[in-house]
């Protein structure tokens, strides 16, 4: 089977029953027959908009052809196929290899008021903190490899998370434990459920097979740019968890790690605090897995208080911004845009200013709608969502403007929380000044932002063509006067600048929805070549893995969950060494995935 990509289709070759137009495709790339083609499987495909008289796909494919020698000519290069199509041998998807614990059954024991149940080998079993990306895909990996890891979760199951949303979203009052930050799932399951990412790790594919298994559409194994969406991420992630489950882990919901015993620089003991009692239970561990998110800012400081070393981290803030989608569909598309198989339409833009700041977009949310995302009393944060069909009125992005560990001001490691909430605070205060109710969010329109650069004294009216998707309402006042002035200069710069790249992005009519602060973590927690955390005045393994976007080691799902089974695997590493277990001979699974 030969691998053959950069084949050009055209758009009708995206609708259902296309396969005629699919095999003339590959005929003409192939420069062969159609009755040559024996057999072809989509690998990926992706719009080529450039030039918008002939927006059309370009694709990559599995190839079968009747003829082995017509291959084997083609592959090494003795055959050449048409101009500007590449073709070599094809390696087939192999599922990931997990290396299998044996399992010694039963409790080991342990000391008075301590709860050590068996993770292989006579060792506590390894604790997972938080169930976003990260942590859901290092305890899978766990799961697999027999370890049976016990996860904590401060936020709720997706079933009552979900409930939890809709009440705060109908005006109902903020659930500081279980919100659109906190829960199964973590942030992006209420997000448009993106999978792009920069990395090159052959985990994603893994993580993409394992989101399949577990309900996810199949179309994210080979579109460009998959997606999943809100409305079936959230069948998808309680497969991952039931599936974590039937392998011997646990989950535990509305449970907040609140303490943790660090002796010599290693980790003895967590104390579990229980929501509902308020109890709190200690638990053995020696092995921890810390994927908090980038919101539990109650984590970083017991990380820093701990003396776990750890830095300042740029990350950015800034605004949503809404158009409406059928403008961006036309800005990107032109009069292509109808064509049922392009779908909505999306951009990614970005401005570098001669301050040396940069302004970007980031999450757009194609047809989708702008999230209430505040995770803390008196804070008003913005975020945003697409269903799978991204069939909404308006298209959202975050428009952030980068900050640097410069812009903190004075104070220690958390210096850019405190940042953040001050700029949360004020969006709150504006809003409430200017006639709003609790957790109503400042907006204006970019027409508006522009002319308050310049005059302070201009009035905000309403947006004539934009309807604000925020869902607990928006009330129309200057977002100067809750974002710092640094990142209002540069919103007003860069504006103009990136309405030249998508035209119409800076229309007048565009709502700006405040405030956006928490794209990612304003921290990192240091780790070393193990991957492990380390405290002042100490050498030895830690048995602390700080993971995904959180302690800073990502940006997004996909990467988040990479780097969730990066640090899975490294803790199997270690455990088999601490122990004496050689994994190597054991039998493996293939990283089945959650068959739900």
């Amino acid at each position: 089977m030969i691998e053959v990509s950069n084949v050009s289709l055209p758009l009708d070759a995206g609708l259902p029953g296309a396969e005629r137009l699919v095999r003339r495709a590959l005929s003409r790339a192939l420069a062969c027959r159609t009755s040559d083609i024996a057999s072809f499987e989509l690998l990926k495909r992706s719009v080529d908009a450039r030039r918008k008289s002939d927006v059309h796909f370009i694709a990559s494919f599995a190839v079968a052809l009747a003829d082995s020698d017509l291959e084997r000519r083609l592959a090494s290069g003795e055959r050449k196929p048409a101009r500007g199509v590449r073709v070599k041998v094809h390696e087939p998807y192999e599922r990931m290899r997990i290396p299998r614990f044996p399992q010694t059954g039963g409790a080991s024991g342990g000391a008075s008021g301590m709860d050590r149940p068996d993770g292989a080998g006579g060792a506590p079993r390894p604790i997972v903190v938080g169930f976003g990306p990260a942590g859901m895909f290092a305890a899978l990996y766990l799961a697999e490899a027999g370890l049976r890891p016990l996860v904590i979760e401060r936020g709720s199951s997706i079933e009552r998370r979900r409930a939890a949303v809709d009440a705060f979203d109908a005006g109902g009052p903020l659930d500081t434990g279980t919100n659109i930050q906190f829960g199964e799932g973590g942030a992006g399951t209420f997000s448009d459920g993106k999978l792009t990412t920069g990395t090159k790790s052959p985990i994603a594919r893994h993580i993409l097979r394992w989101l399949i298994d577990a309900g996810a559409p199949e179309e994210i194994w080979w579109q460009a740019k998959p997606h999943v969406g809100t409305d079936k991420l959230a069948s998808v992630v309680r497969r991952l968890r039931e599936r974590i489950v039937s392998l011997g882990g646990e989950v535990r919901f509305d449970a907040r790690l609140s303490d943790w015993r660090i002796e010599d620089g290693s980790l003895r003991s967590v104390a579990v605090e229980d929501a509902a009692t308020g109890s709190t239970e200690v638990i053995a561990a020696d092995q921890l897995i810390l994927a908090c998110g980038h919101s539990a800012r109650d984590t970083f400081r017991l990380v820093r208080d701990s003396g776990a070393r750890m830095e300042r981290k740029a990350f950015s803030i800034g605004v949503r911004i809404e158009h409406p989608q059928h403008a961006v569909d036309f800005s990107q598309y032109g009069r292509a845009c109808a064509h049922p198989a392009l779908g909505a339409a999306d951009y990614k833009l970005v401005a570098h200013l001669p301050s040396g700041r940069s302004v970007y977009t980031f999450c757009m949310c194609p047809g989708g709608t702008v999230v209430c995302a505040a995770s803390e009393e008196g804070g008003v944060v913005v975020n945003g969502m697409s269903r799978f069909a991204r069939d909404e009125a308006n298209a959202n992005s975050a428009l952030l403007v980068s900050v640097s560990p410069d812009d903190f001001g004075e104070g220690d490691v958390l210096a850019g929380v405190d940042l953040q909430r001050r700029v949360e605070r004020a969006a709150f205060d504006l809003a409430r000044a200017a006639g709003g109710d609790a957790y109503q969010a400042p907006a204006q329109t970019v027409g508006d932002f522009l002319a308050c650069s310049h005059d302070p004294s201009h009035a905000c009216a309403p947006s004539r063509t934009v309807e604000p998707s925020y869902a607990r309402g928006v009330v129309w006042c200057d977002l100067h006067g809750c974002l710092p002035p640094f990142a209002t200069r540069a919103l007003a710069e860069a504006l103009p600048l990136l309405d030249r790249k998508l035209g119409g992005f800076a229309s007048p009519d565009a709502v700006m929805t405040g405030v956006e602060t928490r794209s990612s973590s304003p921290v990192r927690i240091v780790r070393d070549e193990r991957f492990q955390a380390s405290f002042r005045g100490s050498e030895a393994e830690s048995g602390v893995y700080p993971a995904g976007e959180g302690p800073g080691y990502a940006g997004g799902i996909m990467s988040a969950a990479v780097d969730g089974v990066r640090v899975a695997q490294a803790l199997a590493r270690h455990r088999s060494d601490r122990y004496g277990i050689d994994i190597e001979r054991l039998p493996v699974s293939f990283g089945r995935g959650a068959q739900g």
